[in-house]
């Protein structure tokens, strides 16, 4: 048996890694903006049970947005250890971009981080609410140049090589504007809100079943049902628009996705298949005639290319891009299935009686993250083999390493990834189990205040 290279090791532990790490900004940056919103509702209302929602949440964010910045670090790491080549043929593009997202959004989070989870009985009002908003935007602003980044990857633009082979910037507006981008950005965030929607749901809906007269499930749950009823349709617009977008500008993503080996007119819709690379066909084929030209054409008899218009050399994985599109569009149809049931309860004035509603609705808490893993994986496995669309190959972006040493750094990140952030999930799940109620805590408790290496007086008479 073949061992594996050290290059495939690197792209499975940057895999790993990152997979880990897509799943606590997806839900934080949709968390933040529902703690802001909850926020000032209670400042606009008055309404005990806003202020109560936000402090459960709240508890919760705390742990989701440090585990999210801790999993990021460590991908950073990687591009110094196994992507050298990668990071020195990028790094005068790519550098300055994720140095602008350090500037404007980590500091703008980090430093307004603190006065969110610890202020509310410490300042005003209005300066808390007006932390809770930084923090979101901190959370967005990172979204927007973290997808800069990953969107040049896909379609470079504005760029100009240099003597020594490097990527150098010539028009920053195209670099950070690239084709790409504004497509990614509004697929991302809106999956990220969905995401944070069906965690909510999950949750509301858990504590309905339990006891249907809770007030703070009842407005998760409410909340919750709003945004799948209203984004998830918005969603499916969005991913339309992304996937022309990624037709004119990586047609063999599309081909892989779609399941067409073949170039034609009038391309059927596979619903189902299996992919076979090696004969070139895709086996046990169940499709709907001309409705693939129709959704990524608009017209009946619009041209498909196929994947063996490339040599076999460029093209991505057409088996598991297959699938995980799959994975991802039939979520993304059932969560809106649920906002329009939820709204056809909710007209009927039946919302929070507990039934299947309320027991779907837990069974797709998770779905988000499965959504954005499935989505990440098509649009990170389509850009394969290249990780510069075009320019830069994969093979070509490694660090001359050694397997031993990746397959080590491998383990040790398995291990501490689940002992550490096993940790973690737990206790977000330990907190989600525990019912919300009237007057909740929240994280500023009233207690002793202690500084750095001094303690507050004791009481006459306590030791």
């Amino acid at each position: 048996m073949d061992l594996p290279l050290a290059i495939d090791l690197a792209r499975f532990q940057f895999a790993f890694t990152v997979s880990f790490h897509i799943i606590f900004p997806a839900f934080s940056i949709g968390l933040a903006s529902y703690l802001a919103v909850l926020e000032g509702l209670w400042l606009a209302t008055g309404r005990q049970v806003y202020i109560d929602t936000f402090r459960y949440w709240l508890k919760i964010f705390a742990v989701a947005f440090g585990m999210g910045v801790v999993s990021g670090i460590v991908m950073s790491y990687q591009f110094g250890t196994n992507w050298s080549v990668f990071s020195d043929k990028t790094g005068p593009v790519l550098g300055p971009l994720m140095g602008y997202e350090v500037l404007s959004a980590f500091f703008l989070e980090a430093g307004f981080l603190g006065i969110m989870l610890f202020g509310l009985k410490r300042v005003g009002k209005g300066l808390h609410f007006a932390a809770t908003l930084m923090v979101a935007i901190g959370t967005f602003i990172s979204a927007f140049w973290i997808l800069s980044v990953n969107s040049w990857m896909h379609t470079p633009a504005g760029y100009a090589i240099n003597e020594v082979g490097q990527f150098v910037p010539a028009d920053w507006w195209a670099v950070i504007f690239n084709p790409s981008f504004p497509y990614r950005l509004v697929h991302m965030v809106l999956a990220a809100y969905l995401t944070t929607a069906f965690v909510v749901g999950a949750v509301g809906a858990l504590h309905l079943l339990r006891n249907r007269d809770n007030r703070p499930a009842k407005l998760m749950f409410s909340m919750a049902m709003w945004m799948a009823a209203v984004v998830a349709p918005l969603q499916i617009v969005a991913g339309d628009l992304h996937g022309l977008n990624t037709l004119e500008h990586q047609p063999a993503k599309i081909a892989a996705m779609e399941g067409h080996f073949e170039s034609q007119t009038g391309a059927p819709l596979y619903l189902f298949g299996w992919p076979d690379m090696e004969a070139e066909e895709l086996r046990y084929a169940i499709g709907i005639p001309k409705l693939g030209s129709l959704i990524l054409t608009h017209d009946l008899d619009g041209a498909v290319q196929g994947l063996t218009d490339w040599p076999r050399e460029d093209r991505p994985n057409a088996t598991v891009l297959f699938w995980t599109f799959r994975v991802m569009v039939a979520i993304g149809f059932a969560m809106v299935g649920i906002g329009l049931w939820a709204l056809w309860r909710r007209w009927r004035g039946t919302l929070y009686e507990p039934d299947l509603l309320h027991r779907l609705a837990i069974v797709m808490g998770p779905s988000g993250f499965v959504a954005v893993l499935a989505g990440w994986i098509t649009t990170e496995m389509g850009r394969q083999p290249w990780t510069v669309y075009g320019l830069l190959r994969t093979v070509d972006s490694a660090s001359p390493m050694d397997a031993p040493a990746v397959a080590t750094s491998l383990v040790a990140f398995i291990v501490v990834y689940f002992v550490v952030f096993g940790a973690g999930v737990y206790y977000v799940l330990r907190s989600m189990n525990a019912a919300p109620h009237d007057n909740e805590p929240g994280l500023d408790k009233d207690q002793p205040v202690r500084a750095a290496g001094m303690a507050q007086a004791g009481a006459p008479g306590e030791e």
